[in-house]
């Protein structure tokens, strides 16, 4: 492809994912998909948030609005313990809180989505209003440590990778818990004027926790122990267990542990994350750049990451474990979906990555290679913005008109012209949105109709 041809896509294709979130766009928030399939024409929380998180970078007022609808949306329909709904499906008034297990990321997306819109606009009266909601699910957030003990304990479908094995103290799930956190001391401040000391200990703690649990420096038997691991015995079986995995040239973090051991597989979302978010040193994060680059978890013909890597294959010892996890129907199959699918959405939050660290050649890279997947066709028609490429045929795969597959084009395009994806502070200059019908005031989830998502 010439550089006339590439620029004329990177054009193209920023105006056909903003086009597509208007379309996502409805009166009470934003759709995952405008394709009827499935649960994916409802009001999703983690869906949702990132939908917004793309409509604050591109500062358009109806989206903006719509992503204030989004939160409201879930607030309303919040259950009875704090609970943010996975999914809510206003035509058939119908609130999902999960499917087999609850999805403990839609809270913690929550906090963000409600702090993020909040440093925006500047809208003091939507903040005012969320208070109650956002310590409902503090609460309940805190609740989820189980042991008190700073980490969250996810079941096995309780994020986004609902359909993989990942459980237990999951590295994606624990860094959202951090930003969610940091979020809640910011807001403390303002609403209160004072810092709320026990929180900011906490957060400073989880770091901690993150940095010395998720990543062996040292192989083997060998090495001291962290100051801040979490079980002893734990992080020295894992230690050893590590080396086999460690024949490769570069490491990276660690996906999860839970009493069973650690997971060694590369969790590309967390392994971004833990960099987006100020959490890993240069020194880690050139080592997962180094991986991601030279251990072929990338094609050459198009520049997307998988969900995870590397494959689970029939004969894996993991299969197993993997086909019996599924909502409707196995989707799974190797290179498919979350067993090594390739992501424009996971992709999108790396090139924030690397625009972040002014590493804009290689941010623009993979942002031809979300444009491309998003420019296939699907169901005879181009520009199906797939929710997946298959990892080998390079073929789109799962739901088409997938709005976070848009909100990656507009994420990524916003984020190498110098826009950062999770914002600081308070926008003194206020974006404009629409604040008519506020009202978020609690829903029983007892008199609510549930269905799985």
């Amino acid at each position: 492809m010439n550089s006339h041809s590439r620029e004329q896509l990177f054009i193209e294709g920023y105006q056909r994912a903003l086009a597509l979130l208007h379309e996502c766009s409805n009166a009470s928030g934003f759709l995952a998909s405008t394709t009827d399939r499935d649960n994916y024409h409802r009001i999703w929380a983690r869906d949702g948030i990132i939908l917004g998180l793309a409509a604050l970078m591109a500062d358009d007022h109806e989206l903006v609005t719509t992503f204030r609808r989004t939160l409201l949306t879930l607030a309303q329909h919040q259950g009875p313990h704090g609970e943010i709904p996975s999914n809510v499906d206003i035509s058939a008034g119908r609130v999902s809180y999960g499917g087999t297990t609850g999805r403990v990321d839609a809270g913690l997306w929550f906090v963000i989505g409600c702090a993020q819109y909040w440093r925006a606009t500047g809208d003091d009266d939507f903040l005012h209003d969320m208070l109650p909601v956002l310590e409902r699910v503090r609460a309940l957030l805190g609740a989820w440590e189980f042991n008190n003990r700073g980490l969250l304990y996810v079941p096995q479908a309780g994020d986004w990778a609902d359909e993989y094995i990942h459980s237990g103290y999951v590295l994606y799930d624990q860094l959202l818990y951090l930003r969610a956190q940091q979020e809640l001391c910011d807001i403390h401040c303002h609403v209160h004027g004072t810092t709320d000391h026990t929180l900011e200990e906490k957060t400073t703690r989880l770091k901690h926790m993150i940095c010395d649990n998720y990543w062996f420096d040292v192989q083997g038997e060998e090495g001291g122990i962290p100051d801040d691991v979490y079980h002893e015995a734990l992080y020295l079986k894992g230690r050893v267990a590590a080396s086999p995995h460690s024949s490769q040239r570069h490491w990276h973090w660690m996906p999860f542990f839970s009493p069973q051991g650690y997971g060694y597989r590369f969790d590309s979302l967390a392994n971004i994350l833990v960099s987006l978010l100020g959490v890993a040193d240069a020194k880690r994060q050139e080592d997962v750049d180094a991986y991601i680059q030279e251990e072929g978890i990338v094609p050459d013909d198009i520049a997307l990451l998988p969900a995870f890597y590397p494959v689970i294959q029939p004969l894996d010892r993991d299969w197993e474990e993997l086909q019996m996890n599924f909502s409707y129907t196995f989707k799974n199959q190797p290179y498919e979906y979350h067993n090594a699918g390739l992501w424009p959405m996971v992709t999108g939050f790396y090139v924030a990555d690397l625009a972040a660290r002014n590493k804009l050649e290689l941010a623009r890279h993979y942002l031809l290679g979300i444009h491309r997947a998003n420019a296939l066709t699907m169901a005879g028609e181009a520009w199906g913005f797939p929710e997946y490429v298959h990892g080998q045929k390079l073929t789109p795969g799962g739901t088409r008109h997938q709005g976070w597959s848009a909100a990656a084009a507009i994420i990524g395009h916003h984020a190498i012209q110098g826009k950062p994806l999770l914002s600081q502070g308070v926008n003194l200059h206020n974006t404009s949105v629409d604040s008519s019908n506020v009202n978020v005031s609690n829903v029983d989830a007892t008199g609510v109709n549930s269905s799985n998502g």
